[in-house]
């Protein structure tokens, strides 16, 4: 014969309300279910920090290849450009080659960075007291087009952002030529 584990008494309804108070008394489990609250909060900062860093990596590797195009082109354009005349737009392609790739050839910016448009000048600046009369300066800037690709997450939380940051990078550099 089998003992049942209950006394005849547990069936009252002040035994009931003793259990009920008892069980909220408790504390197992308290630690699953403030981590259950806590998780999305991590993992919404977690996006957050991933997506920062990468609009931050990206806008970085924007400078570097402006600036690499700005040198390239101070190098490359005539030094005499200002007096013989000329213009730089014929090395557009291969600013925007320099602008957009590695040394090695492989793709600078992440997934989601495009370049939109790159614009290369030059201005003759008029000096005074230096041995030439005015002196080329040229300058590059890129207009670049950022998608973010987490931005779908902060929907969850409420909070819309823009999905597509335009921004432009302009470098100028003096021209020394060939």
């Amino acid at each position: 014969m089998q003992m049942d584990d209950r006394h005849p008494s547990d069936s009252r309804p002040g035994r009931a309300t003793h259990r009920i108070r008892q069980f909220c008394r408790r504390e197992d489990g308290a630690a699953l279910v403030e981590f259950a609250i806590s998780l999305p909060l991590m993992l919404m900062l977690a996006f957050l920090s991933v997506e920062s860093m990468r609009l931050f990596w990206s806008y970085q590797a924007a400078i570097a290849g402006v600036r690499d195009a700005t040198r390239y082109l101070a190098r490359i354009a005539p030094a005499d450009i200002c007096t013989t005349g000329g213009s730089v737009s014929g090395y557009a392609n291969r600013l925007e080659t320099i602008v957009e790739t590695t040394i090695s050839g492989g793709a600078l910016f992440p997934s989601g960075v495009t370049v939109t448009a790159l614009t290369p000048a030059l201005t003759c600046v008029t000096t005074l007291g230096l041995r030439q009369a005015s002196v080329p300066v040229a300058s590059v800037s890129a207009d670049l087009s950022i998608t973010m690709p987490f931005s779908q997450v902060l929907r969850v939380i409420g909070i819309t952002p823009d999905a597509t940051i335009n921004t432009r990078v302009r470098d100028q550099a003096r021209v020394y030529g060939l």
